[in-house]
């Protein structure tokens, strides 16, 4: 298998930490870049919307999306990764809050590196930064109990949030108003699967 990945991804990262943790070997890595205003290397070939990660099996079939290339690798390794119902909604729904985060905080990166200064919207930075805010009151309140609970990928995507939020935006000091949260991710970011996926560039 081909995995097109970036070291500062944060969505490459979820599949490398589920590949960590389900002892998956065989996966050759290919390095790729772009933005969206210039794909640059991004595998537009399989996956047209010029986006990583995208996996390409052994038998030349492309798979696209990080959840979807999760899905596929955890069934492929019988990792458990996505439990059985009813957990499985609860673990879906915290990787579905992971990935909002990130593509709020990843619009707020491209906002400051692609957009000309004098175009930029302060509120419309505010307002990605509102949902992440959000997105954190609602974890330290509500999923305390599922994120302390068995290894899931919901957790793997909540931890690998956090881990760019601290890479890109760590004047925005998250942990201050979520201790819970903040002391959860310590612990699980001190994993062997985080330790050595950890953005860098």
């Amino acid at each position: 298998m081909k995995l097109y990945h970036s070291t500062t991804s944060p969505y490459v990262r979820k599949v490398m930490v589920l590949v960590a943790e389900a002892g998956i070997s065989g996966v050759e890595l290919v390095h790729a870049s772009g933005t969206p205003v210039d794909p640059g290397t991004m595998p537009v070939d399989h996956n047209p919307l010029g986006k990583i990660p995208a996996l390409v099996t052994d038998d030349g079939h492309a798979i696209y999306d990080s959840r979807v290339i999760c899905r596929y690798l955890d069934s492929l390794a019988g990792a458990g990764l996505y439990p059985a119902p009813p957990r499985l909604w609860d673990t879906l729904t915290l990787e579905a809050t992971a990935d909002g985060i990130l593509e709020a905080a990843v619009l707020m990166v491209y906002e400051a590196r692609i957009r000309p200064e004098d175009r930029r919207y302060d509120p419309w930075t505010e307002g990605q930064w509102a949902k992440i805010a959000r997105a954190l009151d609602a974890l330290e309140q509500r999923w305390m109990d599922h994120l302390e609970g068995p290894l899931d990928m919901g957790q793997v995507a909540v931890a690998c949030a956090l881990g760019y939020l601290d890479f890109r935006h760590s004047a925005r000091a998250w942990r201050a108003a979520h201790p819970d949260l903040a002391a959860w991710e310590a612990e699980f970011s001190a994993r062997p699967s985080m330790t050595a996926t950890q953005p860098v560039g």
